[in-house]
């Protein structure tokens, strides 16, 4: 049995012949990518197996060499779990430029080329591909690649082109719209950077609890030293006491162990997603250049009258409602089924469990999605600052709407964008998870 230790975790890689255990270790000093075919012995099929199980896992990075045993030119380290390098087929009429959203940056000691776009992170094993790369600002055609002296060659280009880092222009449209599509036409480079790398799925950065500066310096105080000078002691200023807000207010908590004996009912849900999320008015407003904007408003509050969430509902448990992944209709107050796959709700409920550090999974894992061009069409600058604004608005109104019913709810601190994007079957830049919150009926005993 073979098993892989990394981030002081061991991952389980199945059982494998002697003969391609011993081909493994080959693995620390490199292997050719090509060098397994159809003819090969049975413990090299074994290896390819391996090598595509390590790959999942993030674990495998490639190298491009310049021939067999030449030097280094980039080592390549997937950021997605099914990422695999190909060789895309170059057009020789068309101009390639460098996407807006690549970018150098030191780590270490290494000089890396990243992209919110890309499947994998290129770390540079030649200085002169900085340059290489640089000409890319401006759209070369492939004979004026090829007759620059610092060109890596033309798998170098093949391979920035299948990880995005670089596209074909078309004159005609010119370089922004040639990148994607419209909604990706709408997003800042420091927006999707900023919406990839701080959720899960398309990086294989650690995140979470780490504590990864315990070490050198010290927790900031719970409470922040008081100012000097005078203070007016506001507790003495008599008042009429408590309201039944300020009251639900104070009881409200995160409730991370769910009673499974005792389910959130569908009647309950109902009702929970009435109070806190269905459409209260549609209308129309003039403002600027969003002359005749229709406005769809809910019982929270949005900048812009955007109202660009959704919510997804992945039920494990409630009594009647089968399990199964959902998307509430705010407009009908109806919850439509999504043909995820139970592997996929079984993972996106796990994660919710495994990030409350719970006993036992919720009940319900609600995924808030931001449809982002909602908010992009009018907002530069801070378009997805203030989606994250309104997910923090979301979730208090989901807490004190529980709070009220006696739920229980717990607020999710990160997301796999990658993992909603396949159970939905919509590109992560159109509409992509922002938030996510477990809900269901709290144990007695839960603290």
């Amino acid at each position: 049995m073979l098993r892989a230790r990394f981030d002081r975790e061991a991952l389980l890689l199945g059982k494998f012949s002697a003969a391609a255990l011993r081909h493994a270790t080959d693995l620390s000093a490199g292997r050719p990518l090509s060098g397994v075919g159809a003819y090969d012995a049975p413990e090299e099929k074994e290896l390819r197996g391996l090598i595509q199980r390590l790959a999942l896992h993030g674990l495998v990075e490639y190298q491009l060499s310049r021939g067999a045993d030449g030097p280094g030119i980039v080592a390549i380290e997937p950021q997605m779990r099914d990422y695999r390098p190909n060789f895309q087929k170059l057009d020789g009429t068309r101009p390639y430029a460098l996407s807006r959203f690549a970018y150098l940056r030191r780590r270490g000691e290494d000089l890396v080329l990243e992209s919110p776009l890309a499947g994998a992170s290129f770390r540079l094993c030649d200085a002169r591909v900085a340059s290489a790369l640089a000409r890319l600002a401006t759209p070369q055609t492939l004979a004026e690649l090829r007759s620059a002296p610092d060109f890596p060659g033309e798998e170098f280009l093949a391979l920035l082109v299948d990880c995005r880092f670089t596209l074909a222009i078309d004159p005609a449209k010119g370089l922004r719209a040639s990148e994607g599509d419209d909604d990706l036409a709408l997003w800042e480079f420091h927006d999707l950077l900023f919406h990839v790398r701080s959720t899960n799925g398309r990086h294989a950065n650690p995140t979470g609890g780490l504590y990864a500066h315990a070490h050198r310096i010290p927790q900031p105080p719970v409470v922040r030293p008081a100012w000097p000078g005078p203070a007016i002691e506001l507790a003495k200023i008599a008042d009429a006491g408590d309201s039944a807000l300020a009251a639900m207010l104070r009881r409200r908590r995160s409730e991370r162990v769910f009673d499974d004996a005792r389910p959130i009912t569908l009647a309950e849900v109902a009702r929970f997603l009435d109070g806190a999320a269905r459409i209260v008015s549609r209308h129309r407003v003039s403002e600027g250049e969003g002359e005749g904007m229709e406005v769809a408003a809910r019982p929270y509050p949005s900048g812009g009258a955007s109202y660009e969430l959704e919510l997804y509902l992945a039920v494990d448990k409630c009594a009647g409602l089968a399990r199964g992944f959902y998307h509430y209709d705010a407009d009908r107050h109806a919850l439509v089924a999504i043909g995820a796959t139970e592997r996929q709700l079984g993972a996106i409920i796990d994660d919710g469990q495994f990030a409350m550090g719970a006993p036992t999974r919720p009940q319900i894992m609600i995924t808030m999605s931001a449809r982002f061009g909602r908010v992009s069409w009018k907002y530069s600058g801070f378009a997805y600052s203030l989606v994250l604004k309104h997910v923090g608005v979301v979730m208090q109104t989901l807490y004190l709407m529980a709070t009220e019913m006696e739920l229980g709810a717990c607020a999710i601190g990160v997301g796999d964008i990658d993992l909603f994007s396949r159970m939905t079957g919509l590109p992560f830049h159109v509409e992509g998870a922002v938030g996510q919150m477990a809900i269901g009926r709290a144990a007695q005993d839960s603290s």
